[in-house]
């Protein structure tokens, strides 16, 4: 009997042990841990800010339920300050138009990680300088003393890519040429402001105006493109110089992996994309070959409208 209960004791142990092992195996993985716990993160007025802030919630929502930290989003009232307010609000991280991250990877060094890809899998797109068809303007000739909708300084599209334009038709003083130009804010309000007959002449990135114009058929209709810009890498996510490695490992994998699971796939269809794929600065390389043709030197350029 004394051995028999001796036994029974070291198997109890044993059971024991064998349970604890076994309940720790299924405890949930430690949440990783970064040097910050939160990002902040800068988003251009490219659209209604109303328009694209709500789009991008639900980006956030992904990333912070993924990497395990709070994710807030800024939106900025114009494209212009965005390589500002990235120094002085300490932004961590920003969706970047082409041009605007040019700018800040040759002024605050930022590092590109991603960029989105379109429904249709590409992850470009052109700039277009656009007219009414009933505006009797078919060429460059055709626009002295009109009225010219830019979007802001800081665009590809939407500024860089009509200087360059206007160069090499050899008009070197713009605003003697045109009658009148202004700055509409974003690529669609530029498009609206030629269809309502507000300007002339307008230009905005192909990808905006080509999705307006499923919105809204006048658009097509009414408007025709005179011009169009070689292929630019859509907007990227580009974060700050000095950024915790192991944060920035976190974040560029989350947006690419996002095709993978279906939480992720349903935050694509919100997003209205097929999926993020990989960026470095090599592929803006059209930017900056433009950025020279306009004559523009980026480690001095002042983006502010005027």
């Amino acid at each position: 009997m004394k051995r028999y209960y001796v036994s029974c004791s070291v198997l109890l142990i044993l059971l024991s042990h064998l349970y604890a092992c076994t309940q720790e195996q299924r405890q949930p993985a430690a949440v990783k841990r970064y040097a910050q716990q939160e990002i902040l993160i800068g988003l251009i007025p490219e659209q209604n800010v109303f328009r694209q802030r709500e789009r991008y919630l639900v980006l956030k929502q992904y990333l912070a339920d993924r990497l395990g930290v709070t994710v807030t989003l800024t939106s900025l009232s114009r494209y212009g300050n965005i390589v500002e307010r990235f120094s002085s609000e300490k932004l961590d991280g920003a969706f970047f138009g082409s041009f605007t991250y040019a700018l800040a990877h040759r002024q605050l060094g930022v590092e590109p990680i991603a960029r989105p890809m379109n429904l249709d899998g590409a992850s470009t797109y052109r700039g277009y300088l656009f007219v009414r068809k009933d505006s009797g303007i078919r060429a460059a000739s055709d626009m002295r003393g009109k009225r010219f909708a830019f979007v802001e300084r800081a665009t590809s599209a939407g500024y860089l890519f009509p200087m360059a334009y206007f160069k090499a038709q050899h008009i070197e003083d713009l605003h003697a040429y045109l009658g009148e130009t202004f700055f509409a804010g974003s690529h669609d309000a530029a498009i609206l402001a030629v269809l309502t007959r507000e300007a002339d002449i307008g230009a905005a990135k192909s990808t905006i105006y080509d999705q307006m114009v499923k919105e809204n058929p006048r658009i097509g209709k009414e408007l025709q493109v005179l011009a169009e810009s070689e292929v630019f890498p859509e907007n990227c996510f580009a974060v700050r110089k000095g950024l915790d490695p192991n944060l920035k490992k976190a974040l560029k994998q989350a947006l690419l992996d996002m095709g993978k699971d279906s939480e992720g796939v349903s935050a694509l269809e919100k997003f209205g994309a097929r999926g993020f794929m990989e960026t470095a600065d090599g592929d803006y390389a059209a930017v900056y070959r433009l950025t020279a043709q306009a004559g523009i030197d980026m480690t001095t350029y002042r983006y502010n409208n005027r």
